[in-house]
C-alpha cells in the first residue's frame, strides 16, 4: 500500500511515522509518502486523518505501477529527456568492453558524429568464465570519464558487484545494473540513495514481476530515476543467445510507469539480425536502444560476435529513424 500523507505532515514527522509503521518513506513530487507491503489493504487506524490518498495493490509492484502514476516517468540524461510525453528514443552505442584509449576514443567519435549523446562501455565485466577478459576496472572508468570531458558525452557502464558500486556511481552518468546483478541488494540499495539514472536489466531467468520488484528496491529508497531494460530471456531455443521478450515489453508498457530500453545485441548474440530486431523494438514506441558497436569486432575482447562495426551502426541508425518517425518518435 502507498499512502500520501496530508500537507500538514513535514518530512521529519513522516520519517517518524515510517519508523513506527515499519514503512518506507519517500518524498515524491513534493509530497510525503509511506510505502508498506502490498499485504496491507487498509489504512491503519493510527494514520487515519493523516492520509490524503492511498493506493492498494495486489502485489509489490507499487511505485512502478500505472495505478499509482498513470504517465511514464520522465528521466533526464544531461540535456536530454526520455519518458513522459517526450517521444524520444535514445540510441546508446559503444563497445561491450572498454579495452584501450584508442578503441574508446574511436567509439566516442562515432557517437558524436551521429549526433547522439550517450556512450556505453563495460569496465567491470561479469563474465561466465574466470579465464575471460574481466575488464579494465577503474582504469576503464577513467577512460570513460575522459571521453565525457573531451566529447561532451554522457557515459553508462555496468556494476558487476557491490565492491565497486561507489566507483561506478562516481565516474558514470547512468549506472547499469546487469542481468547477473539484478538481484544484488547491495547494488540496488546503493543505487537507491543516489540522484542519477539507473538502467536495470532483466535477468535472463527472471519473471516480469521479479524484474519490477527489483526496481522497487531502488524506487522505495528514494531514487525515482529507474529505467527498465529488456535484454532477452533464456528459453529452450539454442540457435540464438537469448529470446527478446517483446510480449514482456508490451506488458511493462501497459502496467508500469518506468521508461523502457531494449538491448537486441545481447538478445540475439549475433550481429547479422541486430538491425532487424532494432526496427521491431523501435516500432513499439520504446524509450531507448542499447546497441554494441566496436571499431573492429574481430579483435574484441568480449562478445565479439554481436558487436556491429561502426559502419553497421551508422546504417542501423539510418534504418531505424524512419521507423521511429512512423510511430511518432525521434532517435536521439
Amino acid at each position: 500500500m502507498i499512502l500520501k500523507l496530508n500537507t500538514s505532515i513535514d518530512e521529519k514527522e513522516a520519517s517518524k511515522l515510517a519508523e513506527k509503521h515499519k514503512a518506507f518513506h519517500i518524498n515524491y513530487q513534493e509530497s510525503q509518502h509511506l510505502i508498506t507491503s502490498s499485504s496491507v489493504k487498509e489504512v491503519p487506524d493510527s494514520l487515519k486523518g493523516k492520509v490524503d490518498k492511498h493506493w492498494v495493490f495486489d502485489n509489490d509492484m507499487q511505485l512502478a505501477s500505472r495505478e499509482f502514476q498513470a504517465e511514464t516517468r520522465t528521466i533526464k540524461i544531461g540535456d536530454l529527456t526520455i519518458g513522459g510525453n517526450t517521444k524520444n528514443t535514445i540510441l546508446i552505442g559503444g563497445p561491450c568492453s572498454v579495452e584501450s584509449l584508442d578503441q574508446i576514443q574511436e567509439s566516442a567519435r562515432l557517437i558524436k558524429s551521429q549526433g547522439l549523446t550517450t556512450l556505453r562501455g563495460g569496465c567491470y565485466k561479469p563474465r561466465t568464465s574466470p579465464y575471460s577478459f574481466q575488464g579494465l576496472g577503474l582504469e576503464g572508468l577513467k577512460l570513460l570519464a575522459q571521453m565525457r570531458e573531451e566529447h561532451g558525452l554522457k557515459v553508462i557502464t555496468e556494476v558487476r558487484d557491490a565492491t565497486h558500486v561507489d566507483e561506478v556511481i562516481e565516474h558514470s552518468d547512468i549506472i547499469q545494473i546487469g542481468a547477473k546483478a539484478m538481484y544484488d541488494q547491495g547494488i540496488l540499495r546503493a543505487c537507491a540513495k543516489i540522484n542519477k539514472p539507473v538502467l536495470l536489466k532483466r535477468g535472463f531467468g527472471t519473471t516480469l514481476q521479479e524484474f519490477v520488484q527489483a526496481a522497487e528496491f531502488i524506487l522505495s529508497g528514494g531514487n525515482h530515476q529507474v529505467i527498465l531494460c529488456e535484454r532477452g530471456i533464456r528459453t529452450f531455443e539454442t540457435k540464438t543467445r537469448f529470446t527478446l521478450d517483446l510480449c514482456g515489453v508490451a506488458y511493462l508498457q501497459e502496467h508500469t510507469n518506468l521508461p523502457i530500453i531494449l538491448d537486441p545485441s545481447h538478445a540475439l548474440g549475433y550481429r547479422y539480425g541486430i538491425e532487424k530486431l532494432a526496427k521491431a523494438c523501435v516500432a513499439m514506441g520504446i524509450d531507448g536502444l542499447l546497441i554494441e558497436a566496436h571499431p573492429d569486432p574481430s579483435v574484441a575482447k568480449s562478445d565479439a560476435a554481436q558487436q556491429l562495426t561502426h559502419e553497421q551502426f551508422i546504417e542501423l541508425k539510418s534504418a531505424i529513424s524512419p521507423v521511429a518517425a512512423s510511430v511518432g518518435y525521434k532517435i536521439v
